[in-house]
């Protein structure tokens, strides 16, 4: 490592030109890369709603669907604007009473049921069939042509409709995160480093890794637009304590060796091999999300991991070519660091430990229940600001219609008329439908089967398969939604084995039951690969399980919060914030812990090893985790998006909390545990530790 550490201090100006050079085709390849808005789509493939979705794209030609609600227009207006939406490229069908019958016919010749379905006393409803899947560029594209079609007096709602106001909300919103995330993370370093441009060197060096990062995702096809808005600041908090060690290490050297350029060659041996520890922790965490059938985890692991193993690169080699090229200016813009040395904490804390061991039981229990019994919510549309176009026309369908949501019933083509109008019958009796639409049920419902268009019979079935709409008053993740989407699914398997349902209902309960088994999964990869790290490094049966236990009671701590405050979460925040915060803050127990050994084998007695490990620990720790809060709270605070603000508030004072645990909690379970920390660690020091351990018990 010290011939690769001279290479690289040699070869500084090339590093520099060949960092920046490679942000060319990073940001054009990121500019490329497609971003996923839709939650379901990361649902396992080989359930119904996933399958029946593929069915419908692969066999039938349509995937997605809307409703457009017209107020205050007259039937002939209303017949014109339906033309031109089906003129629209993507759209495969327009279903409107002049599917039915000739508007020179009067409504009344339609059946009751038919005329209840589109008609109110102010408006009416046009369903528009797309031929690919909610999600896709081009059924987005093709609601953004719809709203340019349409006026004032249309509305146009709908799944695919809340995706295209996401993905604006998104865009709009992700490049203020990143300024809100530098704006905070150079006021912290400013005030705790000793210099006012080092700060700004290191956000240069972990800005070219977060562009090389997102340039690479381009390579994967695709990633969520959560990962795309999380993912820079989640890094740049992540990987910015490897600038401060490399920074803090030049220094140390600088004051051993006369040429600074010998002191960065040391600087960068001696943080690779400590950064290198740390950062494998920090990639467990997120390794750990790509064991969720929820391939949203899989997203956000990969992108995350490789994300912090190229700021590790960067640390190593991009950091330490601009200080030293930058030199000059750096020792020009020296300051005194306004954090003072926290040279008193370590004698309070070791005083004070059973007050603080105390503290954390008593605070356990309120922890557990509250985080066993925090609010979860899956209908993330109901979060977004209600002036959105997307969630004013689902209010407008909901008021004036009494619909919250349409599910998509598939059946095999060849299902007898008789018995597709009898599970029709079935079905408008449970609770919550309003309406099956199908081609069976509108003949049966009157209409004679001549007199049905070819318009609508090629809308709705085809030589393999039929669909009916059914049309629910419930709300998207309602506890009723998810009985009468079980309801439906059950009576319709009677009828047809093969019978599958579709739609944003369906496949949200599958998304609840999937999530709910991927939160045990996910905790238990964290926690096995973070303890089975932890137990390498210090080949201790004792220490893992008592360094996880401090940093899982601080993750109960954060999250029994919004229990208390009487807030709900996105689902995602219950699965990936307890990973996060372990894999990202278990380095401050490692730190602290790794000082007070290295002090137990240099024969120091426990209270003094205790008492140096928090004094020279505790402002590193505190340092780096006011910077996790840093790159994390304003995007909290400021984003409208709350999938993004939940996660970044969960993550800001979960950074916060996981420091209190590690100085004041861990000190207190090292000094209670030290006999049985010494007999369970291996060490060629043991007999030393043995001995500094009997005089160090007496007073216990």
């Amino acid at each position: 490592m010290n011939r690769i550490a001279k290479g690289i201090v040699k070869a500084r100006h090339i590093i520099l030109i060949a960092a920046i050079l490679l942000l060319v085709p990073s940001v054009l390849l990121y500019a490329k890369t497609k971003v996923n808005y839709d939650m379901l789509s990361y649902l396992p493939r080989d359930i119904d709603t996933m399958k029946g979705q593929d069915i419908l794209v692969d066999e039938f030609g349509t995937g997605a669907f809307s409703m457009v609600i017209v107020e205050g227009m007259n039937d002939k207006d209303v017949s014109a604007l339906k033309e031109k939406i089906a003129d629209v490229a993507h759209v495969k069908k327009v279903i409107w009473y002049d599917s039915f019958m000739d508007l020179s016919i009067p409504k009344e010749m339609l059946p009751d049921e038919v005329q209840d379905i589109f008609s109110r006393e102010n408006a009416t409803m046009l369903f528009v069939l797309f031929d690919d899947t909610s999600s896709s560029d081009p059924v987005l594209a093709a609601v953004r042509d719809i709203r340019r079609i349409c006026d004032e007096r249309c509305f146009v709602s709908g799944m695919s409709g809340v995706l295209v106001d996401t993905q604006d909300l998104s865009d709009k919103e992700t490049p203020i995160y990143v300024g809100l995330a530098v704006l905070c993370s150079v006021i912290v370093l400013s005030v705790s480093m000793d210099s006012f441009l080092v700060p700004f060197l290191f956000l240069a060096s972990i800005g070219m890794a977060i562009l090389i990062n997102m340039g690479s995702n381009y390579f994967l096809g695709q990633v969520s637009y959560v990962t795309k808005a999380l993912a820079a600041v989640l890094q740049l908090g992540v990987t910015m304590d490897y600038s401060i060690f490399l920074w803090h290490s030049y220094e140390e050297e600088k004051a051993k060796c006369e040429d600074k350029k010998e002191a960065m060659a040391n600087a960068i041996s001696s943080t690779f091999t400590s950064v290198l520890g740390s950062s494998v922790t920090t990639i467990a965490g997120f390794v750990a999300l790509c064991f969720m059938s929820f391939t949203l985890g899989l997203d956000i692991g990969v992108v995350m991991s490789k994300g912090v193993l190229i700021g590790v690169i960067s640390c190593v080699t991009v950091l330490p070519s601009m200080i030293l090229i930058f030199d000059k200016a750096l020792e020009k813009t020296r300051h005194r660091p306004l954090i003072p040395e926290l040279t008193r904490l370590g004698g309070f804390v070791q005083k004070h430990y059973r007050l603080f061991l105390v503290l954390y039981l008593i605070l356990l229990v309120p922890s557990v229940y509250g985080n066993n019994h925090v609010g979860v919510y899956y209908n993330l549309d109901s979060t977004l600001p209600k002036e959105l176009p997307s969630i004013v026309a689902n209010e407008k369908l909901k008021d004036e219609f009494q619909m919250s949501t349409t599910h998509m019933l598939m059946l095999d083509a060849n299902l007898p008329e008789k018995e597709v109008r009898s599970l029709a019958s079935e079905l408008k009796k449970i609770d919550g439908v309003k309406y099956v639409l199908g081609m069976d049920t509108v003949k049966g419902a009157g209409l004679p089967a001549e007199m049905v268009p070819d318009e609508l019979k090629e809308a709705l079935s085809n030589e393999y398969w039929q669909i009916c709409l059914i049309g629910s008053e419930y709300q998207v993740a309602s506890k009723e939604s998810g009985l009468q989407c079980d309801e439906i699914a059950a009576t319709a398997k009677r009828y047809d084995r093969s019978s599958m349902l579709v739609g944003e209902a369906p496949g949200t309960e599958d998304l609840i039951k999937t999530t709910n088994r991927d939160f045990t999964t996910v905790s238990s990869a964290s926690i096995g690969i973070v303890f089975a790290i932890i137990l390498l490094v210090f080949r201790s049966a004792s220490i893992p399980v008592i360094l996880v236990a401090v940093i899982e009671g601080g993750i109960l701590f954060n999250m029994s919060v919004p229990f208390y405050t009487g807030t709900s979460l996105p689902f995602v925040a219950s699965i990936v914030i307890g990973t996060i915060q372990l894999g990202s803050t278990v380095d401050y127990a490692i730190l602290m812990t790794t000082r007070y050994l290295k002090e137990r084998r240099g024969g120091l007695d426990k209270k003094e090893a205790i008492r140096i490990a928090v004094r020279t620990s505790a402002k590193s720790i505190l340092v780096s985790a006011l910077s996790f809060f840093a790159a994390t709270i304003g995007v909290g605070l400021y984003s409208k998006i709350d999938m993004i603000s939940a996660l970044c508030i969960l993550m800001a004072r979960g950074a916060i909390v996981s420091m209190v645990c590690v100085i004041f909690v861990l000190p207190s379970f090292l000094m209670i545990f030290d006999g049985l920390i010494l007999k369970t660690t291996m060490s060629e020091h043991s007999k030393k530790l043995k001995h500094s351990n009997k005089p160090a018990d007496a007073g216990i």
